[in-house]
């Protein structure tokens, strides 16, 4: 997407495929998405409608003239979708998909003790006196291959574990299929497993040149469209659910957004105005709340992998070599200058000019 609100429905393919990343142009940020996105709903027409302006009615106007927008944080949630209990938007609400793939993980190592079954070989690597292993996967630069292994897999226990097929249509494969091919009667009875859906996602990733923080913020979106519309990802809907997060999080998140038009290259058969009524009815159900906090961020992060360390998908470790542990020490170096700038600037202000003289650091003891 470019500068304006309706870009998504060019025909011309976007400058985001084709050419390297990074680059000039105004980086969307979710504060700017967030109010194209209610300059949208305000002007009626959504996001990808088709109409070169938006026009807000004379009702929705305030005095000075401009359409009046509700900030998210202003607006108030019904009573069962209270915030500290939604974990997309709440940090110590427990995800979704970690509290449904406990119940496997509890069984299968029920089962394994029942049955005295051997763990097999130990693939995991320690780190020792003189050998320290990690991983190059952190928080703000998660490891591409192994996030999107475990977001998918967070998908696949959306769908085992489910309540019930709560869907919608504008979700429903049958209605809306992705490709030509026939969609069979029995679709809705047959759970994909995590290499199929790994390989659904993978394919999108790769084609649209998409981050592993996007994977992140997908996977945020896809668990706040079913605990604000009530609804369960099933067979026969988890394939657009899917494509709709990932085609949300891509313009929130990215610098370069992928247009709606590239994904119809991506998946040949799905046509432009499709993707535009999708992208429209998900933040419809997502009352355009697409506000991502660092501290939800976080913990989806860490929960993910936490399912990996409980499913056996290790991360891949490399010994720590004497580069990276230079490289390591910088870094460490300079978050502790920035600490004690912090710090001391902080102490400035927290004493008057009177007891600035009469302070004292007493030595520490260590007994």
């Amino acid at each position: 997407m470019g500068n304006t609100v309706t870009c998504c429905v060019s025909p011309d393919a976007s400058p985001k495929l084709g050419r390297a990343r990074g680059g000039g142009g105004a980086a969307p940020g979710p504060d700017r998405w967030a109010d194209a996105y209610q300059a949208a709903a305000a002007a009626g027409g959504g996001v990808g409608s088709g109409s070169g302006s938006a026009e807000a009615e004379s009702g929705d106007s305030d005095a000075g003239g401009g359409p009046h927008l509700q900030h998210i944080s202003d607006r108030e949630f019904p009573d069962d979708l209270a915030l500290e209990s939604n974990p997309s938007d709440h940090p110590r609400a427990s995800t979704i998909f970690l509290s449904k793939s406990q119940t496997d993980v509890r069984e299968k190592r029920k089962s394994n003790h029942i049955n005295h079954v051997s763990p097999g070989q130990l693939t995991k690597k320690y780190s020792s006196c003189s050998t320290i292993f990690i991983d190059d996967s952190t928080v703000s630069q998660p490891n591409l291959r192994s996030t999107i292994k475990c977001v998918t897999l967070a998908i696949f226990y959306h769908i085992k574990n489910r309540d019930s097929d709560r869907s919608l249509d504008i979700f429903d494969e049958k209605s809306h299929p992705l490709t030509r091919e026939e969609v069979p009667d029995d679709y809705y009875k047959h759970d994909p497993d995590h290499k199929h859906i790994y390989r659904f996602v993978r394919t999108l990733f790769s084609a649209a040149q998409l981050t592993a923080e996007c994977a992140i913020v997908t996977l945020v979106y896809l668990e706040r469209l079913l605990t604000y519309a009530e609804i369960d990802i099933c067979p026969s809907n988890w394939k657009r659910i899917v494509l709709g997060a990932i085609l949300l999080a891509s313009k929130v998140w990215d610098d370069q957004a992928v247009w709606n038009v590239d994904y119809c290259q991506i998946l040949k058969d799905i046509t432009v105005e499709d993707m535009n009524e999708m992208e429209r009815h998900f933040l419809e159900l997502l009352q355009f709340n697409i506000n991502v906090p660092a501290s939800v961020y976080a913990k989806y992060y860490f929960d993910l992998r936490s399912l990996a360390d409980d499913n056996n998908l290790s991360f891949l470790l490399e010994p720590l070599s004497k580069e990276r542990a230079q490289k390591l020490e910088a870094i460490s170096r300079l978050c502790e200058d920035k600490y004690k700038d912090l710090s001391k600037a902080a102490m400035r202000r927290s004493f008057s000019a009177d007891n600035l003289v009469g302070i004292r650091r007493s030595n520490a003891i260590l007994s």
